[in-house]
């Protein structure tokens, strides 16, 4: 068996088994006659395989598979992960199997269109995450966007967050004792030390970001802020959601008024800014006055304008 297809395999036995327990001839047969394993000419998939495949998936994946459930030989998963930790498995294999639906077969490329991005910072990612699993202390030099200075950075890493297409570092600076967020694309010279660190209690980052929006550290309050979108939009902010708080507060023939509790960054402001005449803020007044005073910068930039500036 092809050695670069375990997850394609991986997914499909998940797949198959959250629909209902099933025994190794039904999961063999489910397989083969996938279309995965179709278009890789795979004839065969033994039990010592499936025995390996079950191992590796409850390492990966966090799914315990077992059998022998009230005396038969099916398969099933015994246990699931807590709702935070089985959306980042969601997550994961949606991307394998988009993955390994596109690299089956090349000329898939002619029918998947795929976004241009030259992610940087990717190469620390495996150095980061041995760090924040064995509580190592960190140093790295820090490019600043706003001013283009460069900086050295000493840390406690803490977790890798992603938002908007781009990773972030969270750790506890040594220098000032506060926790922030420093971009992949911009660390540089990274080196992992010996030396260990103990985590602070008093971090909780589960808490820390509950009311964020984006990658912003957060020490203020949540609010509750409330939007309205025209019905059309609203469809599609119903289908993704802008924060996990979202609720429907009000819904008419012409517009959805959804509510969040949220501290509203400036992440947030950007993103209510890219629905343009779509969304309109309408509490907390102070939020929607911001909006309505960077809207009016934006169009000053426009007064005098001439194609020479």
């Amino acid at each position: 068996m092809k050695k670069d297809f375990y997850l394609t395999r991986y997914s499909l036995i998940i797949k198959r088994l959250e629909r209902s327990p099933a025994t190794y001839p039904e999961l063999e047969d489910y397989l083969l006659n996938s279309f995965e394993f179709q278009d890789a000419s795979i004839r065969s998939y033994s039990i010592r395989t499936l025995q390996r495949d079950i191992k590796d998936i409850a390492n990966l994946f966090n799914f315990d598979i077992h059998n022998k459930k009230k005396g038969d030989n099916r398969y099933y998963i015994e246990s699931r992960p807590v709702m935070e930790v089985d959306e980042y498995n969601q997550r994961l294999l949606e991307s394998f199997r988009i993955m390994n639906a596109v690299n089956a077969q090349p000329d898939f490329a002619e029918f998947v269109y795929l976004e241009s991005r030259n992610p940087r910072g990717i190469q620390n990612f495996y150095d980061l995450l041995f760090a924040i699993r064995n509580k190592r202390i960190i140093e790295f030099q820090h490019f600043k966007y706003k001013d283009q200075s460069t900086s050295s950075r000493k840390v406690h890493p803490y977790a890798l967050k992603e938002s908007k297409d781009r990773w972030y570092l969270i750790a506890l600076d040594t220098k000032d004792e506060k926790l922030k967020a420093f971009g992949l694309d911009r660390i540089s010279e990274l080196t992992v030390s010996k030396a260990g660190f103990k985590t602070q209690e008093k971090f909780n980052l589960k808490e820390h970001f509950k009311n964020a929006f984006g990658i912003m550290n957060l020490e203020e309050e949540p609010v509750k802020v409330i939007i309205r979108s025209t019905k059309e939009q609203a469809e599609y902010i119903k289908s993704s959601p802008l924060h996990h708080s979202q609720q429907i507060q009000k819904e008419t023939e012409k517009s959805v008024d959804f509510a969040y509790d949220l501290f509203p960054t400036y992440d947030f402001i950007q993103e209510i800014l890219s629905f343009g005449k779509q969304v309109k803020v309408i509490e907390p007044k102070s939020l929607a006055e911001k909006v309505k005073e960077t809207l009016k910068e934006s169009i000053r930039q426009y007064d005098d304008f001439s194609p020479e500036q």
